[in-house]
């Protein structure tokens, strides 16, 4: 069983319900790496002692923890941490520098690469004329060792050379940069959805698993749109942050 060493402390004249308090910290020190995956809790009575809390607000607690995957319950084995998510803001960055900036060793698998006449619909997304060449790629996303999004993405071929094995060992954004182009504005949805088979497979999930989409159109700031994507995430590996401000 592993003790927690560092102090999670809850203030009790806080609005904020106390077992949620205690969630927050335990869940920043799962993504930290101070509980690393696979490490085993001790029972809820003795967190809760630990803590100095009632066993029904711990329960609690871990019990919210459980339900966002981030632990996870063994019958005759007790809880043990689960895989933290990859948690991104909602902004103008990509998966690979939202992943190499959290240290989580970012890796690509290049599925397919082809340069041609985009197809009428991307064409007009594109703000392009109709049958201009663009490259057209789909890339399997890891984060360490595991896989985590499934990625198409359309580039107009005249802006700058791209290759597969680019794309291996480097995020598209900072090849843009490369070549000049500044990102400025982006327009982008987000939805869910079942997996498919096949992008199950990829995906180390079961069919119909819950998937994360995103589909985004990105300028830069000469308001040329330079890329269309459409990514599909793991739901239990991988959600969206938006910061909510009042006017």
């Amino acid at each position: 069983m592993n003790t927690i060493s560092m102090p999670v402390q809850v203030d009790r004249n806080s609005p904020v319900p106390l077992y949620f308090q205690v969630a927050q910290r335990l869940e920043q020190m799962i993504e930290s790496g101070d509980l690393p995956t696979g490490t085993r809790l001790e029972n809820e009575i003795g967190l809760a002692d630990q803590f100095g809390l009632s066993r029904p607000t711990m329960r609690r607690a871990i019990g919210y923890l459980v339900d966002r995957g981030l632990l996870i319950r063994k019958r005759g084995v007790g809880t043990e941490v689960g895989h933290a998510k990859v948690r991104r803001q909602v902004e103008l960055t990509s998966l690979y520098d939202d992943l190499a900036k959290t240290r989580r060793s970012p890796r690509t698998q290049v599925i397919s690469f082809t340069v041609g006449p985009a197809p009428g619909e991307i064409a007009a997304e594109l703000g392009l004329a109709a049958g201009t060449d663009v490259y057209a790629f789909e890339r399997l996303r890891y984060a360490e060792t595991e896989p985590l999004a499934l990625m198409r993405n359309y580039v107009p071929a005249s802006l700058l050379r791209l290759s597969a094995a680019d794309l291996e060992v480097q995020g598209l954004y900072n090849l843009f940069r490369g070549g000049g182009i500044n990102l400025r504005i982006a327009r982008q949805s987000i939805g869910a959805r079942a997996s498919a088979a096949a992008e199950a497979r990829a995906l180390g999930e079961g069919k119909g698993a819950p998937l994360l989409t995103m589909v985004r159109a990105a300028y830069d700031d000469q308001g040329r749109a330079v890329e269309y994507g459409n990514h599909i995430y793991r739901a239990s590996r991988y959600s969206f942050d938006l910061t909510l401000t009042c006017w």
